[in-house]
């Protein structure tokens, strides 16, 4: 999900120039003269950006203990800084560390009260602990902040979802897809919140569209294998089935649909009985 996360390069020197002033350190762009036992700006910038890059790149490797270690090298050089903290909020919530993340993004919205991102990355940390109230609390604070943001409504219709609203929640995935079109989570949360309300022929075609459009959206050839196995159409949810597990394993652990996908139940069922064939 902002993609569940980063900021952009320049949003990020942006938080840390500010940090650099708070500590009382003037940015040098030009040539100038620096104490032998004091880094220039400068400096500071590109050890910033040297951890930043090992950060992400531990992050693209699913390494979340190392990016853990990269932030809080960022950190401990830039203790203002609120992307910092936000951004090792998001390694330890991969890594389930949820309490400790939400300590982090407490930290970065003490720092930064009007930036949304803590705000989005804390209440997913809340659903994960099925804080469903106070994470829609969060989404909606993030909607006061900056009303247009998919991701705010995507993640705020999981938290209904927790709750068991489905209407609100497909209101919510229906308004994210309409914001942001390529946002093809939102479109099969969507699809699946359909399929748990009996909209089930609505909510085929809507995953069947997401598979031509994305053939490599293994959690909709997934959905369809569910849902076609249920309707009787045995080849085709091989066929798809196939496809999913070539894509993502993970699939078939019912249990990580259920749990950390988080599945609508009506859909999670159909899977379970394909999986074990009845």
């Amino acid at each position: 999900m902002r993609g569940l996360l980063l900021k952009s390069f320049l949003a990020f020197l942006a938080f840390l120039l500010v940090g650099l002033i708070g500590l009382g350190i003037s940015p040098v762009w030009a040539a100038e003269e620096v104490a032998p036992s004091q880094p220039s700006a400068i400096d500071l910038f590109e050890q910033l950006g040297v951890l930043r890059e090992q950060a992400f790149e531990a992050t693209n490797k699913g390494d979340f203990a190392t990016a853990e270690g990269y932030w809080t090298q960022i950190i401990d050089r830039f203790p203002d800084n609120p992307a910092a903290w936000s951004n090792r909020g998001n390694a330890r919530v991969s890594q389930n560390k949820l309490d400790d993340a939400i300590a982090d993004f407490n930290k970065a919205m003490e720092l930064a009260p009007s930036a949304p991102d803590p705000y989005l990355n804390r209440g997913a940390a809340l659903e994960g602990l099925g804080k469903w109230e106070a994470a829609i609390a969060d989404y909606n604070h993030v909607l006061e902040l900056e009303p247009n943001d998919p991701a705010a409504y995507n993640n705020r219709g999981n938290a209904e979802a927790g709750l068991g609203n489905w209407e609100r929640a497909i209101a919510d995935f229906q308004k994210a897809s309409n914001l942001a079109p390529q946002y093809a989570f939102a479109r099969a949360n969507y699809a699946l919140a359909q399929y748990q309300i009996g909209q089930t022929d609505e909510a085929v075609r809507t995953m069947k569209n997401l598979v031509r459009k994305y053939p490599k959206f293994a959690d909709m050839r997934a959905a369809l294998t569910a849902a076609l196995w249920v309707q009787g159409k045995q080849g085709e949810a091989e066929s798809q089935w196939v496809s999913a597990v070539g894509l993502d394993r993970r699939y078939k652990d019912i249990n990580w649909v259920k749990t950390t996908r988080r599945w609508p139940p009506k859909i999670a069922t159909a899977l379970d009985k394909f999986l074990n064939l009845q």
